[in-house]
């Protein structure tokens, strides 16, 4: 139930499921929070519901949220994500007239199969890791060959970035959520 899906994951949906997007933001787009200059939540898309978990304690969060950023360096980004949209994903660039340039799916063809795979052979596991599992081999893979022998882990989100990451989703949280109150 989604009850239980907010009391697992009760740090929030946008420190979890969203929280991937938000460090591309941080690494790529300029976001921080001193530099965001506004957010705005999209209230078609967005639902904010609060449920009883598995223990009876409520918890509120997004099932869904979509919402925009501009900085103050003049930067605009979306991010969309949902609690019951399936494992698969998408990142779509668009250009300053709204219109698509670029669409990346996640899983492409080829991991569907291994994703398959996965499933019948670890059924009981959660089904977005079988998504990502070519990215968290590589991932591994970079970091190890940094602590055995000193080369840079190319591409990994370092320890700086997570942190910003996390200051977003915190002051995003409350923002978005009484926009949606």
């Amino acid at each position: 139930s989604l009850g239980e899906c907010f009391e697992r994951n009760a740090e929030g949906m946008l420190k979890n499921m969203a929280i991937h997007e938000l460090a591309l933001l941080v690494s790529f787009y300029d976001v921080t929070v001193d530099n965001i200059e506004s957010v705005t939540a999209d209230k078609e898309f967005s639902s904010l519901q609060t449920l009883a978990g598995p223990s009876g304690k409520e918890w509120t969060d997004f099932d869904k949220i979509k919402f925009t950023i501009r900085t103050k360096t003049g930067t605009v980004v979306s991010v969309q994500a949902d609690r019951c949209g399936g494992t698969d994903s998408y990142a779509a660039v668009t250009d300053k007239d709204g219109e698509e340039v670029f669409r990346y799916y996640m899983p492409d063809e080829e991991d569907k199969e291994m994703v398959k795979a996965l499933t019948e052979k670890y059924p009981t596991a959660m089904p977005y890791f079988f998504t990502q599992h070519p990215d968290y081999i590589t991932v591994k893979e970079r970091v190890s060959k940094f602590c055995a022998d000193g080369t840079p882990a190319e591409g990994v989100a370092t320890i700086g970035i997570a942190v910003d990451t996390l200051k977003v989703a915190e002051y995003l949280t409350p923002l978005l959520q009484d926009q949606l109150s």
